[in-house]
């Protein structure tokens, strides 16, 4: 009966890991515990499998393959990868040699029970190849301009960009009033200190011209100041790049009598002119400011960076350099080439403010402002590269807007496999990529194979932005309801209708590009995905040029996934905005890039990810992917082939055998942290200004909660009120939802939040107080002031309502914790005292699930109080799946409080299933001290792997030693495995007893078999494993198998001429006094018992 109950409850596992929304989940209390003790097939880590620079081998995929078999690895996801460290091997890349390769790989996954992902195009990033065409590629839209006098027929030259381009339109409008009015039209006299002896360049209207800082010497600071004899009206700057990438403090200063006054602050940002961060390199720095009229302006420049994560260079001023510094009368829009999405974000990091700008002040004359009305479409004026028009009276600016390619190319792909990105606004276009890379694939396997064929990836976004398709005029006008083409002279820079309406028809084309990608993109290849029976694995974030909203762009997605390095901060928002989208749009599989690193080759190992696996856990992760597996098509090359990115999962390493017993951990992990559903009682609103790649915490959550982000989308179309609470048609439900601190919104958005509070729902945060819109200006505004007057009215006080035909509650101007308290909303947990454990927690029917992990390196003894009451705690430990009650805890009618102790790094669930109470007057602890039973005073005989270079016979250690301090060189440089052999007398054990081996630590993993018999894998603190159902009474035999890591033997080779070198990577970073890795077993081996 228990085999069938298992089977069934296998079979309901596999049916419900298809879907892509969350079903209810099927497993029971005692299904619950068979899974995690042996975790079902279907929860395996995964792994990223690259073939590198068209290295690969039909022998190396099918051993590769059996290798992820025999450790527990569930899918391979192939990516054909170009790295120039790399010598190129054959077959090549797209060639029919190679076709048979992937097929083969696909074949042999069937075989062996491995599935097969493939990356969308050879690369990484993102979905392009040779195949595509400029105007199937990204493409953005630039200007070209003339001046013209009107009341006469014109015939003038108007050319377009040079290369490929698409015309868009041809726009005539007024000149505006100072439009080139500049103060280098006035000869204005130019001093700078340091002298920079071009400085007059700076100012002689020539953008190609360049001065450069050298002459600044070992000056951290650089001014310039412009005099004029007349005085100057100026009311924007402009700074025009050179071609060196820098970063700069920059303060305007106008002159007055006996002193300078401060104009306007900013951050000068042109560090990286990479494409995949705006396709203008180029573009301009433009600010506004109130308009200033002096004979002297000056330029203050400090705080130099021109390092970024591209270059390593000195910050110092002599290496920076501007090409135009230009001060105007005439307005201009503030950060209109940010706006625009022409330059993107310059670090991996877009925080959730990068692309949010202060709101300028109207300045300038009607007449220096274009009205939209005005504004003539002459497309049809233009024959070739001349206009032809009859122009009515007065002076007219004619503007060209034309399409070219952003000039991205898919990355990290071989050269012969490179080419333009597609367009990520066209479904059209997407649809000849797929089929001419994915649709390539699978005609050529075979029907009776197909099967093994899972995923096709959308690995992390970082190829910029783009700002134009074809029919976008179109699609933007039924969308918002207005002509774009009046708007598009703002992409010049120039103030239409006003500073704010420009700014808000920008908002409109952002928010447009935004939804399209996420739309167009990722929807659009999930439908063609899911025609062919295959579903997407999409990582919903981009550290380079990221232009969509990430939790829409996930939600599209069947399957969702974040990112995370074992060293680091990269991974601290990715993971939260994977389970967040996966969370609110009703998935219940949360992937990571899992292990992710640079550098150290050959130098981690389980123990040491742990902890930052762990932290995964608790951002929501529950299904691993391991970063990386590197295929390894040469046996006599070893360790092998590498990468400087990627810790090395793969069949050549040392450990990679024994890894088996941490694969299981994770399987147990992840088993756990897919069931029932998340429980966060909080729900961040991330605003609906794009792009966007994470949310904000402001006001931070505080200790004991935990959090989803949201979005407008979510809210407006799955969001409803049941009992209080937020819900979403999966379950997962918030008691709290927290605006941002941002003063726009759209007015459906808002008309659906006071529907949400007029049901009984909860919001924290300030009023609205317009939109950010230009649709439906000005009365969307008028809306929103109505709306947010009838929800946040007066101020009141702590949990009043802010209008009594409300059933909810609007908070406002109180602490977060205290809206928490004025709903009853207790900590989910609370740890008393400053501990460094984290935690997350879901609820399957009746049952709760926490994780917590101990994320320091010392053991750690706290009391933890769970939101939960009335049921028997228990442990359970996924490192070897053994479930324990813990007798000590005292309960009340909302919480359960029990004392707990981690040891270093060590993680544990704590699940509430069965009814339960303290038992009164029992006096028992939960984490009993050890009693010794048995040391080992007899020597170790170790065996070396005599091919592995070690010693020849056995090797006696008593006690056991460090090999990397051995003065036998075949020890000291050892990598691999050795076999320790002991042996130790023991009594019988008392009923109830429990006995364990303690290996004390190990470098860098251990297999223990007691009398022949395997006891387990000891990788991780607190270093031991239960022997309990091996050990007889009388003589036992131990035997250990421990594993170390390849950089002792790399280091060992390095100090050898190269010619006797028997290891190969090909990114060796290693050298002959680099130190060695503590190796074997590294403390004291007893023998103890717990009863």
């Amino acid at each position: 009966m228990r085999i069938i109950t298992y089977l069934a409850f296998i079979i309901l596992l596999l049916a419900g890991c298809r879907t892509a929304t969350v079903p209810g989940d099927p497993v029971t209390s005692d299904m619950l515990a068979e899974g995690f003790t042996v975790p079902p097939d279907s929860v395996k880590p995964w792994v990223y499998w690259y073939w590198i620079s068209d290295n690969h081998s039909k022998e190396g995929i099918t051993r590769d393959l059996e290798a992820m078999a025999r450790v527990g690895i569930g899918e391979a996801l192939i990516g054909n990868i170009g790295n120039e460290g790399m010598t190129y091997g054959e077959p090549s890349t797209l060639s029919e040699d190679w076709w048979k390769l992937i097929v083969h790989a696909v074949s042999e996954g069937k075989r062996l029970g491995v599935n097969i992902g493939f990356f969308n195009s050879p690369g990484w990033s993102q979905s392009g190849g040779p195949w595509i065409s400029p105007p199937q590629s990204m493409r953005y839209l630039v200007t070209t301009e003339i001046r013209v006098d009107g009341g006469e027929k014109i015939i003038n030259r108007l050319p377009g960009p040079e290369g490929f381009y698409q015309d868009v339109k041809v726009l005539a409008y007024p000149l505006p009033e100072n439009d080139d009015l500049t103060m280098s039209t006035l000869n204005p006299e130019i001093i700078s200190f340091p002298d920079l002896g071009t400085h007059t360049l700076l100012a002689d209207g020539d953008t190609s011209t360049i001065c450069y800082f050298k002459r600044a010497g070992n000056s951290n600071e650089i001014t310039v100041d412009f005099k004029t004899t007349n005085p100057f009206t100026a009311r924007s700057l402009i700074l025009y790049p050179s071609d060196i990438p820098f970063a700069a403090d920059m303060e305007l200063q106008a002159g007055e009598p006996g002193r300078f006054r401060s104009i306007r602050k900013f951050r000068y940002d042109r560090s990286n002119r990479a494409l995949n961060v705006g396709p203008m390199p180029s573009g301009p720095v433009s600010v506004s400011f109130p308009e200033v009229t002096s004979t002297g302006f000056r330029l203050v420049m400090n705080n130099f960076n021109l390092s970024n994560y591209l270059t390593n260079r000195d910050n110092i001023a002599a290496n920076a350099g501007l090409a135009e510094i230009s001060i105007s009368s005439s307005p201009r829009i503030e950060n209109y080439i940010e706006k625009q999405l022409g330059k993107m974000c310059q670090t991996p990091f877009p925080m959730w403010d990068a692309y949010l700008w202060r709101s300028v002040p109207e300045n300038g004359t009607p007449e220096m402002i274009t009205n939209p009305e005005k504004v003539l479409d002459i497309t049809g004026s233009l024959t070739g590269d001349t206009i032809i028009w009859e122009a009515p009276r007065g002076k007219w600016l004619i503007t060209r807007i034309c399409a070219v390619p952003t000039g991205t190319r898919n990355a990290a792909a071989a050269p012969h496999a490179m080419g333009w990105e597609v367009d990520k606004m066209n479904k059209v276009h997407l649809k000849s990529h797929f089929n001419s890379y994915v649709g390539k694939l699978l005609k050529r396997i075979p029907e009776e194979n197909r099967s093994a064929l899972k995923h096709i990836v959308l690995d992390s976004y970082e190829q910029g932005s783009q700002n134009w398709t074809d029919g976008l005029i179109e699609d933007f006008t039924r969308r918002y309801g207005y002509d774009p083409v009046p708007w598009m002279p703002v992409l010049t820079g120039r103030i239409v209708g006003s500073a704010g309406q420009s700014d808000r028809f920008l908002w409109d084309l952002r928010r447009l590009v935004a939804d399209r990608i996420a739309y167009d993109y990722v929807g659009g290849f999930r439908e063609l995905c899911q025609d062919q029976g295959l579903r997407i694995w999409l990582e919903n974030y981009g550290h380079w040029g990221f232009p969509s909203e990430f939790l829409m762009y996930g939600g599209r997605s069947h399957d969702v996934a974040g990112e995370f390095w074992n060293e680091g901060s990269l991974g601290n928002i990715e993971c939260r905005a994977a389970s967040s989208a996966a969370h609110i749009y009703g998935k219940r599989s949360v992937s990571a890039e899992s292990y992710t690193s640079a550098g150290m080759a050959y130098q981690r190992y389980p123990e040491m990810l742990k902890k930052r696996g762990d932290w995964s856990y608790t951002e929501g992760i529950n299904q691993v992917i391991l970063h990386l597996y590197i295929h390894q098509p040469y046996e006599d090359k070893t360790p092998g082939i590498n990468a400087w990115f990627g810790t090395e999962f793969n069949r050549k390493n040392t450990w990679f055998e024994q890894s088996k017993h941490w694969m299981d951990y994770q399987r147990r992990c992840m088993f756990m942290l897919r069931r029932g559903l998340p429980v966060n009682d909080v729900c961040y609103f991330i605003g609906e200004d794009v792009p966007k790649m994470t949310g904000a915490r402001i006001p931070e959550l505080p200790e004991g909660y935990s959090f989803d982000y949201i979005n407008a989308e979510v809210i407006l179309t799955r969001l409803s009120v049941k009992n209080g609470r937020l819900v979403l048609p999966d379950g997962v439900r918030y008691e709290l939802m927290v605006l941002p601190p941002l003063d726009n919104m759209r007015p459906e958005l808002l008309s659906k939040i006071k529907e949400l509070v007029s049901e009984g729902a909860s919001v924290y945060g300030p009023p609205p107080k317009k939109s950010p819109s230009l649709e439906n200006y000005p009365q969307a505004d008028k809306n929103v002031e109505t709306m947010a007057g009838e929800l946040w009215g007066d101020t009141g006080g702590p949990g009043e309502k802010r209008n009594p035909s409300f059933n909810g509650n609007v908070f406002y101007g109180i602490d977060l914790q205290s809206a928490l308290n004025e709903l009853e909303v207790l900590p989910d947990v609370s740890l008393k005292g400053n501990i460094p454990v984290l935690w997350i927690h879901r609820r399957l029917k009746d049952i709760d699930i926490y994780f917590l992990t101990n994320q320091s390196d010392t053991l750690t003894d706290f009391t933890a109080t769970f939101r939960t009451s009335g049921k028997q705690p228990e442990l359970w430990d996924a490192t070897n799946g053994s479930i324990r009650k813990l007798p000590d805890f005292i309960t009340d009618d909302r919480t359960t409080t029990v004392p707990l102790r981690l040891d270093p790094r060590e993680s544990a669930f704590i699940v509430f299933r069965k009814k339960g109470n303290p038992v009164p007057g029992k006096n028992e602890t939960n984490f009993q001290e050890h009693e010794l039973v048995a040391k080992f005073n007899s020597s170790w005989e170790v065996m070396f792997d005599k091919s592995m270079r070690g010693p020849d016979g056995p090797v006696m250690m008593s006690p056991p030693e460090d090999w990397s301090q051995s003065p036998d060189e075949k020890i000291k440089y050892y990598s691999g495995t050795a076999v320790y052999k002991n042996s130790f007398r023991l009594e019988k054990p008392e009923p109830g007893e429990k006995i364990f081996l303690n290996l004390g630590q190990v470098g860098v993993m251990a297999e223990v078999k007691i009398n022949g018999g395997i006891a387990g894998g000891v990788w991780c603190s607190p270093w031991r494993t239960d022997i309990t159902k091996l050990i007889r009474e009388g003589e036992n035999e131990v035997e250990i198998s421990v594993v170390n890591n390849w950089v002792n033997r790399l280091i060992g080779d390095s100090r050898l001429p190269e010619n006797e070198r028997k290891t190969w990577i090909n990114v060796n970073e290693i050298r002959p006094g680099d130190a060695l890795q503590a190796s074997g077993l590294l403390g004291e081996v007893t023998i103890t018992k717990v009863k």
